[in-house]
């Protein structure tokens, strides 16, 4: 049904038309556009929100605009961990519900209407309840998107031999980073100058824009993204609704009691979502790797794969700790000048997408003329190098920490470095661990393991979450102790990925 749909739909946007959007789909165009303002909405909301939490806490820049939620770093790092964690482990559900209920097009489209609305609610004044609600409306439609917005770009082409399917993907990357590169810059900047809550209105008003384009542009996609794959059957739609309201009635009974008993706190949220953030990864990875149906070959191919899975934990615990530990210490001991001009922290959030933009031309280019000579580096070898250099990025990370003694600000190039370097090691993994889980993923779960490997990124912010949480871990990550440790640990883990690189190989078959 859905090759017919291609083949036989001559309009513009689908494989065959003359129309085209630097040669590819004019559907292009629009997912591009959705994507982008999708991007500057959620990033701009991400650069205002360590920084919001902080305003009016003890651990606030001396002198910055009030108006915040006052909490201490240690609380902030949490929220903003168990935040990001619940993005990614969304999009398991999120790609599930474009499968089987409402098709990509539909769900992408109640997506931009929930992060809207998110947005909306962040806006509202009124402290911590229309805060903590419109967070989670985010994250919600964030993990609704990521998954199917992906899926109907690769709906354009003609099946995965299609040419131009690589070029598409990396046009609709350049709209990912275009959108987080400007959002700090406009959003961050009325945010944190102006008000934090037109700061979070403008996100909206982006993810507004996205919507439209989206809407105006659904006549150039591919018939095949408006199809729901899988659809449930009645009796499972039936199962489904009665599980879903059984779990909703027995939180809404618990967290009822535990509020109106006068107990409850964040922690009561956040604590279940860290451990959901560890055990649902660490479930689905057992429940595929017990499965009877798989073949001596692809049992040993998830093997190898939990390899890359950990290590790739491990790389995300450090690297989204940019957005919280030191983008704190960026708003609270480096110096907001340079060269005599001034600027808000939140704006070192661009500089991530600047360097994926200028670098990630120069490592492509980089991996085919090694690949040339017969010597570009194994998957093995790529993801050790990405542990290298998040393990840097922290040790290089002491320097500045260990100088900001007292009232002294550093220079904010020592924050341009870490970023740079940390850069460098997601470039080493990011595309990497993508291409790896498609070319190791079982048959039967080739659809669901894109999924899985977002899990990686829940389970390492989990960590995060745990560890920062004075609650459970206590752990000052901002301190000079803590940054160590985790920078031993990545070294560690990057020389241990290498020194057992011909095992890992071996499990992996006739992957390389």
């Amino acid at each position: 049904m859905a090759s017919s749909l291609t083949k036989d739909s001559a309009r513009p946007g689908t494989p065959g038309s003359e129309k085209t959007f630097f040669g590819h789909p004019r559907g292009l165009a629009t997912l591009f556009m959705t994507e982008m303002w999708e991007r500057f909405s959620f990033y701009g909301m991400r650069a205002l929100l360590v920084v919001y939490l902080l305003s009016g806490g003890p651990d606030a820049k001396q002198g910055s605009m009030g108006g915040g939620l006052g909490m201490d770093l240690a609380t902030t790092t949490a929220i903003y961990s168990v935040y990001l964690s619940m993005v990614y482990l969304l999009a398991l559900p999120g790609g599930w519900l474009g499968d089987r209920v409402w098709g990509p097009r539909k769900t992408v489209t109640i997506a931009a209407v929930t992060i809207m609305a998110g947005h909306l609610v962040l806006a509202l004044p009124g402290g911590q309840a229309p805060f903590f609600a419109g967070l989670a409306l985010v994250a919600l439609g964030s993990g609704l998107l990521k998954a199917n917005i992906s899926t109907m770009v690769g709906h354009l082409y003609d099946g995965p031999d299609d040419p131009r399917r690589d070029g598409g993907f990396t046009i609709f990357y350049m709209g990912i980073n275009m959108g987080a590169f400007f959002a700090p810059l406009i959003i961050g900047t009325v945010g944190q100058q102006v008000s934090w809550h037109l700061g979070f209105g403008l996100a909206a008003v982006g993810m507004g824009i996205g919507l439209a384009a989206f809407l105006i542009g659904t006549r150039n996609l591919s018939p095949q993204s408006n199809l729901v794959p899988k659809p449930l059957a009645a009796e499972e739609r039936t199962s489904w609704l009665r599980k879903g309201l059984l779990w909703l009635i027995v939180a809404a009974v618990f967290y009822g009691v535990v509020g109106f008993t006068g107990h409850f706190t964040l922690n009561w949220a956040m604590i279940p979502l860290t451990v959901i953030g560890l055990i649902i990864p660490a479930g689905v990875l057992i429940r595929i790797k017990r499965d009877k149906e798989l073949s001596d070959v692809e049992q040993s191919k998830m093997t190898g794969y939990i390899w890359f899975f950990v290590a790739a934990a491990v790389f995300w615990m450090i690297y989204d700790q940019g957005g919280s530990t030191v983008q704190a210490f960026g708003e609270t001991k480096a110096s907001g000048s340079l060269l005599g001009f001034d600027f808000p922290s939140s704006w070192y959030q661009s500089l991530n997408p600047v360097f994926i933009m200028a670098l990630a031309p120069v490592f492509a280019w980089f991996w085919l003329w090694l690949n040339r000579k017969g010597k570009e580096p194994s998957t093995v070898a790529k993801f050790a190098a990405a542990l290298f250099f998040i393990g840097v990025s922290f040790f290089f990370f002491l320097l500045p920490l260990g100088m900001a003694d007292g009232d002294t600000l550093v220079s904010p190039m020592w924050l341009v470095g870490i970023y740079l370097i940390q850069t460098v090691g997601e470039l080493c993994l990011s595309p990497v661990g993508l291409s790896v889980t498609t070319k190791m993923a079982p048959a039967k779960y080739a659809s669901q393991m894109m999924g899985v490997w977002f899990l990686a990124v829940t389970a390492g912010d989990s960590v995060t979450g745990l560890l920062s949480n004075p609650a459970v871990g206590g752990v000052d990550l901002s301190g000079t102790g803590a940054v160590a440790v985790e920078a031993v640990l990545a070294a560690l883990a990057g020389i241990a990925v290498y020194m057992y690189r011909r095992k890992v190989k071996s499990l992996m078959g006739d992957v390389h």
